[in-house]
């Protein structure tokens, strides 16, 4: 008989854009542990997560001619909390029409640590409107894991240095 090798992130990415039928058949083949994976085992690094939407790279030293300089650093955060973001919300979008669906994110507090954040839980938010912010969460855990695995991206994004 003949072995076949197949790469962990080849048969993640078959899994991911599987339909149900072909999911349990990956999942007998490879067992359940390895393809169902939670997504903060997943990602850990903004280049997981580039890596989970399929995303090659982000322009480096992004300038805006509104921008101050010193602002540049603070919109190359966003654009990789977005991101980040994204690819831990696994395709859900809050519904901002909705005010029974809970949205989150992380609290930080800047005082207990003298310099910087330092993630101390996170915020639920429910709200009617039909705009909101982009950096949320579905789950507490996620806002959480994320505050703190990403402390050093949220920092840079919410400080002015």
């Amino acid at each position: 008989m003949e072995t076949v090798n197949i790469n962990k992130e080849n048969a993640l990415k078959a899994y991911k854009s599987a339909d149900k039928k072909t999911k349990e058949l990956l999942e007998n083949l490879f067992g359940k542990e390895i393809l169902s994976q939670n997504i903060m085992d997943r990602i850990k690094t903004f280049e997981d997560a580039c890596n989970e939407l399929e995303i090659k790279s982000i322009s480096k030293n992004i300038s805006f001619g509104f921008a101050d300089s010193k602002d540049n650093e603070s919109i190359e955060a966003y654009a990789k909390l977005c991101i980040i973001i994204r690819s831990l919300n696994e395709g859900w979008e809050p519904d901002w029409t909705n005010s029974n669906e809970y949205k989150y994110y992380p609290w930080f507090d800047s005082y207990k640590s003298g310099f910087g954040f330092s993630c101390s839980g996170y915020g639920g938010w429910s709200a009617i409107t039909a705009c909101g912010s982009r950096l949320c969460f579905k789950s507490p855990e996620l806002a959480e894991y994320a505050g703190k695995q990403f402390l050093e991206i949220y920092n840079q994004f919410l400080t002015i240095k």
